[in-house]
């Protein structure tokens, strides 16, 4: 879409301006971009413009960013910080550097100001599932009776950012799993799956393919995909347990 190219040049013409960073990986990019003379050697992982398809009917989408200390073609769990914003009624800005999860949230003067500080992810019975139920694999199947047998209740948007504000903040699990014709997944693994699974993870969470720590992983393209589970231990734990049995 139109906006996804705009917000894609915003960010990376940013970059290249300031050169703080060396590599910048986007999702709307074909490869990865070496900018010159850089100031640092960081390696940038961005989604401009996640839940696009939102757009059209004024429901909310964000950006997702990963930093790396150099290659982004590396695990995300040696991430330095990762960050997105969610473009909703407020305008707010999540990050994490491994010492805690912070919201902060954008005045009238295009300031972000504290908002709340060392988030954990409470217990909470939210579960947010993409895909058709029509194709999801057997242990899939089994995990949502399961959470459904639990009382959980089903919120989903289909914005990424906007589904998994919502579990950092209330509880429970976003998950878009491997299906049948997609045994892979949709997300990508580099530019959804790993930064939002550090803020998660250092929020008290974890991320999982179903059967593995996401952030464990070392990516073998820029647009390598994954299931995805993201949301509390306990759910994590389960999904885990269903798929090894």
């Amino acid at each position: 879409m139109a906006l996804d190219r705009w917000a894609d040049d915003v960010l990376i013409n940013e970059l290249k301006r300031t050169r703080l960073a060396r590599w910048v990986s986007s999702e709307e990019q074909p490869g990865i971009i070496e900018i010159q003379n850089p100031i640092n050697e960081f390696g940038i992982v961005i989604d401009p413009l996640d839940g696009s398809s939102l757009i059209d009917v004024n429901l909310a989408v964000g950006t997702i960013i990963g930093i790396y200390p150099g290659s982004v073609l590396v695990p995300g769990n040696t991430m330095l910080a990762a960050m997105y914003i969610l473009y909703g009624p407020l305008t707010t800005l999540t990050f994490s550097t491994g010492n805690g999860v912070h919201d902060f949230v954008m005045d009238e003067n295009g300031e972000f100001n504290l908002k709340a500080e060392n988030i954990r992810i409470p217990e909470g019975k939210l579960y947010a599932p993409g895909a058709l139920r029509k194709d999801y694999l057997p242990e899939h199947a089994a995990f949502i009776e399961t959470l459904e047998n639990q009382g959980y209740k089903l919120r989903f948007s289909g914005s990424f950012v906007a589904d998994m504000h919502q579990i950092l903040h209330k509880g429970g699990l976003f998950t878009y799993p491997g299906f049948k014709g997609r045994e892979n997944g949709k997300l990508r693994l580099l530019f959804e799956a790993n930064p939002i699974g550090k803020i998660i993870t250092d929020a008290g969470g974890r991320i999982s393919n179903g059967k593995t720590d996401i952030l464990s992983l070392k990516p073998e393209s820029i647009d390598q995909r994954t299931p995805v589970y993201a949301g509390g231990k306990k759910e994590i734990d389960l999904i885990e347990k269903l798929m090894a049995d």
